[in-house]
């Protein structure tokens, strides 16, 4: 573990990438083979799942400092991180003779998961009280949840490349699937070569840039294809040796939760690869994202909801075509082949993102316009001769997303941030105007922000909220309702799970409307008239 904690310290101490790079590849040079494993583990979101929630873990924290729960709970609201609060509450009165590795706690996490309670307490107390300061608040973390040091698994896989000298493409490709760190060594993830184990295994996925410049300085439309950005979770088809398997962005294979593409796997050839988007599709409409995430988090689907959400690929490229790799083709020459392909499987489980027909620039500006209402959330621009590359990459593929939506809206809740805004309240709930059943005019929340403003505005609004609370509730207090910010947001629908009725995705502050008083908030009933059905 102490190896671990120094890394996370000196990755958590600097904000330069080749600093992060350097620390990681001699941490990767240096440590045991399953520490090895179990850090990429860690930092490609492979955290064992958490074995106490985060009520005990204050709880016994306070127990263990000698400290009211109360001062606990304050004093975290303060620090605004749970695992660097109890490392700096608990005391170190023991100190433990061995060294034990980041290996030996991860799988105690896993052991720990299925104990009762008093065994959690006692283990967990007695880990405490023998780790020092910045071992103790690692261990909490790996508790708790993700480091925040800016370490990407792209960024890692880099820095593993140069530590073991193997390509960084072939390690992200190795390094993608469905592997457990407590049962795969490090020579059997990374060394060896391997071909049984590859057949599920999706590609890295290629992930375009926001455009940047007009669309004038991509060059001459002919080089260029334009489709739609569909609203879903972007996602890989995999059919191999009689097999399908769907693996989503964030690498997780998700095949039993979308049972339509096993049902339809034998009209799919063997040997390919789709890149696509699942979306809802009911009654020949897309739906929402909103609808999409009933499915998303459902290990076992009834039929009832498959009834009632059906899911579909609408395809944008073909990866893998009669079992050999063809990301260096022409995105032209791949787009040809899964047209194809989609035409003779013939099925409305899979689909095809059409691409749009242009000669000048100008008509793509019409036909962005346009976007929302086909429940897309922009354009995407696709040199015509470009290969599939992996991860995010500048030239050849561009996103053109939509303007955010707006409202005027009233600030009043607040709650302190976290990290370096942890003295600040910087977290914000906004309400919209509608009249209750007694004709009266009331404020209903309808989102949560804690992006946008400057550092200097957050300070200007942190002081109104401390001069101007009505009710504490915990951390949360209620403001006085003065303040109007526009609120910006990606997509919108009907939600039966908000008191507003109303959802809203990726909500977040566009500017601080000082000229406006909360009398010239926008309504609820405005809000829901941006609503397309």
């Amino acid at each position: 573990m102490k190896q671990f904690a120094a890394l996370i310290k000196r990755l958590d101490t600097t904000n330069k990438t080749t600093v992060k790079v350097k620390a990681l590849s001699e941490y990767f040079q240096q440590a045991s083979d399953t520490d090895r494993v179990w850090t990429i583990a860690l930092l490609s979101h492979r955290r064992p799942s958490r074995p106490v929630n985060t009520t005990l873990l204050r709880e016994y924290a306070a127990e263990l400092a000698n400290i009211e729960l109360w001062l606990f709970e304050d004093s975290y609201h303060i620090v605004g991180d749970l695992a660097e609060t109890i490392a700096l509450v608990v005391p170190q009165t023991d100190e433990r003779e061995e060294n034990r590795s980041l290996s030996q706690y991860l799988e105690d996490m896993i052991w720990l998961k299925k104990q009762d309670e008093a065994v959690k307490k006692e283990y967990l107390q007695k880990e405490w009280s023998c780790l020092p300061y910045y071992e103790r608040f690692v261990f909490t973390k790996l508790l708790t949840g993700g480091f925040r040091i800016g370490v990407s698994q792209k960024l890692m896989t880099r820095a593993l490349s140069k530590a073991v000298d193997i390509d960084e493409d072939i390690l992200a490709y190795k390094l993608m699937g469905n592997w457990k760190p407590q049962s795969i060594s490090f020579q059997e993830l990374v060394l060896d070569e391997r071909s049984g184990d590859m057949d599920s295994k999706p590609f890295p996925f290629y992930l375009a840039y926001a455009l940047e410049d007009e669309l004038e300085e991509l060059g001459a439309p002919k080089d260029w294809c334009a489709e739609h950005k569909w609203d879903g979770i972007r996602a890989q088809l995999i059919k191999r040796n009689g097999e399908v398997f769907l693996w989503s962005r964030g690498e997780e294979l998700v095949t039993d939760r979308y049972p339509e593409f096993d049902a339809i796997k034998d009209l799919i050839p063997d040997g390919v690869v789709f890149d696509g988007e699942l979306l809802p599709m009911m009654e020949g409409k897309i739906g929402t994202f909103n609808d999409l995430q009933k499915r998303i988090g459902r290990r076992t689907v009834s039929k009832a909801l498959l009834n009632k959400i059906p899911v579909i690929l609408r395809t944008y490229d073909l990866l893998e075509y009669e079992g050999v790799d063809i990301r260096t083709e022409s995105f032209i020459d791949r787009r040809s082949k899964l047209s194809k392909l989609i035409e003779k499987i013939d099925n409305p489980v899979l689909g095809i993102s059409k691409i749009i027909e242009f000669d000048a620039w100008e008509e793509l500006h019409t036909v962005r316009a346009n976007a929302r209402e086909l429940k897309s959330e922009g354009l995407m621009l696709k040199r015509r001769d470009a290969a599939y590359k992996i991860g995010r990459k500048k030239g050849d593929w561009w996103k053109w997303k939509l303007d955010p939506m707006s409202i005027d809206a009233v600030l009043t809740y607040a709650m302190r941030g976290h990290g370096r805004r942890s003295n600040l309240f910087t977290d914000y709930t906004f309400g919209l105007w509608r009249d209750n059943e007694a004709g009266e005019r009331e404020l209903v929340t309808f989102a949560k922000a804690y992006s946008g403003l400057t550092d200097k505005e957050f300070r200007a609004v942190d002081k109104f909220i401390k001069a101007n609370t009505l009710e504490r509730f915990g951390p949360v207090r209620s403001v006085v309702p003065e303040l109007v910010f526009e609120i910006g947001f990606e997509a919108i629908a009907s939600s039966s799970r908000h008191k507003s009725g109303v959802a809203t995705r990726f909500p977040r502050i566009l500017r601080w409307r000082q000229d406006k008083k909360i009398e010239e908030a926008n309504t609820l009933d405005d809000l829901k008239s941006m609503i397309i059905e």
